[in-house]
């Protein structure tokens, strides 16, 4: 096991003791680097990176387990404090504040995702015919060109024919990228806001991809529609089309398509599309909507029937092995793949 204290600001420690001590309580190399403070979340390591067994689970700022798919709320300052709600923090009056679950950090290649079929559903890296799944490096990007996730308590509902793309939901949250300057951590919870939403067609489901900032990101201030994007970094939409449409080439695979010719929607579509996949995510959890092999237990939705209890929880988490010693990563992660345009 090993535990992040997790997001937004960063924590140093004193430790005091001997060596030896440490290495009966906690371990010093296992507390000095990977001790996080997050804003209202922890994370706990189990299995061993770069493995089959690996996971990183989420706990509440009280320590209890839970879901980032079911228990982190949507929307920022939709949080419960002695079960009264907290207002929705909002950056001025028209803007509302998302939670973004990071996946993958910037720059890297393991496809990590939230687990929608386990229990509490951790963060755990995808598998393809047995073998862990990693992004190619296309020249001139490595891994993953900025920080990617999920938006919480979402779901592209695969029995649901979007209007505009005329094809169903990819059965899973939906997807974000976060444009900011921070090269964040896997299981990181982040505040951003929406800029945008680009319509992506993936083997004829519908896979929205939200382009966000992250709310504390310098830049944050001045960018505020997908305009701001385009006009302020040049190139950088360009790059995210371009990028989604190839990664998996080097896998043998087809370009992806995209509805509305490829461009870019607006801020105001894009919280619409929030919107109605969280009306299907209520839906799923409220078992008024089939999910077939999806894992909806959960902690805290109120009238869900799939809610456990914090004891269920903790059961669940302590059944996935201790955290262990990383694998060293394939030797073809580090590959570049030059493609003709």
């Amino acid at each position: 096991m090993r535990v992040f204290l997790s997001p937004c600001c960063r924590i140093s420690l004193v430790l005091l003791g001997s060596r030896s001590g440490l290495k009966n309580g906690l371990g010093l190399q296992a507390v000095t680097p990977y001790l996080r403070k997050m804003l209202h979340y922890q994370t706990e390591e189990r299995g061993r990176p770069n493995t089959l067994d690996y996971r990183i689970y989420f706990k509440s700022s009280e320590g209890k387990y839970i879901s980032p798919f079911h228990d982190i709320p949507l929307f920022v300052g939709d949080e419960q404090e002695n079960d009264v709600p907290s207002k929705r923090v909002k950056k001025n009056e028209n803007e509302t504040l998302f939670n973004m679950v990071v996946e993958v950090p910037r720059w890297t290649n393991a496809k990590m995702e939230i687990a929608t079929k386990d229990p509490l559903n951790p963060i755990k890296q995808d598998v393809k015919k047995g073998k862990l799944r990693f992004v190619a490096n296309i020249f001139p990007h490595k891994g993953y060109i900025w920080n990617y996730g999920a938006l919480p308590q979402t779901w592209e509902d695969p029995s649901h024919t979007d209007k505009d793309t005329k094809c169903c939901g990819d059965n899973d949250p939906i997807d974000v990228c976060d444009i900011g300057s921070k090269v964040c951590s896997p299981g990181e919870v982040i505040q951003v806001k929406i800029l945008g939403i680009l319509a992506m067609i993936d083997e004829g489901e519908t896979d929205w991809k939200i382009i966000a900032i992250n709310a504390e990101d310098p830049d944050a201030p001045t960018l505020n529609s997908i305009e701001d994007v385009r006009k302020q970094r040049p190139g950088h939409l360009e790059a995210t089309v371009d990028w989604f449409r190839r990664y998996k080439v080097p896998d043998g695979k087809p370009e992806n398509q995209f509805a509305f010719n490829g461009q870019f929607q607006n801020k105001d579509f894009a919280i619409e599309i929030i919107k109605s996949t969280h009306k299907h995510w209520r839906a799923l959890v409220q078992k008024q909507a089939n999910g077939g092999a999806i894992n909806c237990k959960n902690v805290s939705v109120c009238d869900s029937p799939f809610k456990c209890s914090g004891d269920e929880a903790i059961k669940i988490v302590h059944s996935a092995p201790e955290y262990g010693k990383a694998e060293p990563l394939p030797p073809e992660v580090n590959k570049w793949h030059f493609l003709a345009k």
